[in-house]
């Protein structure tokens, strides 16, 4: 089974934004910290979990595990359904991605448990921001 723990973050609303993936099991030890275009904290987290996932189809076609302290993609992805349109095309490629495992489970923790891809979310910040100058 392949645990993926995903977190996004942005620095503003929107502001610099960035994604951290870590994903272990199977033998696999990943760790993504990619800045993302500027954008709010819940797109950050909604392309946090479609980077996971897209790794996790190069990886496995077997069991994933999503862990993620953002209420609002561990409820989307559960119900199946989003209110928010903006959102939306996030939660079709993630359902559609999902499709190509055996089993998918997704769960929210508490973001003392997160704290591994929460630091490669912020790293992917920082960078920009020593880019920036």
């Amino acid at each position: 089974m392949l645990e993926i723990y995903i977190d996004g973050a942005s620095a503003g609303n929107p502001g610099l934004s960035g994604i951290g993936v870590y994903i272990k099991g199977e033998g696999h030890d990943v760790k993504i910290s990619e800045p993302i275009e500027p954008t709010n904290n819940h797109n950050a987290e909604f392309q946090a979990l479609l980077r996971g996932l897209e790794e996790a189809v190069k990886l496995t076609s077997g069991m994933v595990s999503v862990r993620s302290d953002s209420n609002v993609v561990v409820q989307a992805m559960e119900k199946e359904f989003i209110k928010n349109e903006e959102y939306a095309p996030y939660l079709k490629k993630a359902m559609k991605l999902t499709e190509q495992f055996d089993f998918f489970f997704i769960k929210w923790i508490p973001n003392h448990t997160n704290k591994t891809a929460d630091v490669l979310a912020r790293q992917a910040i920082l960078q920009q921001k020593k880019a920036k100058g």
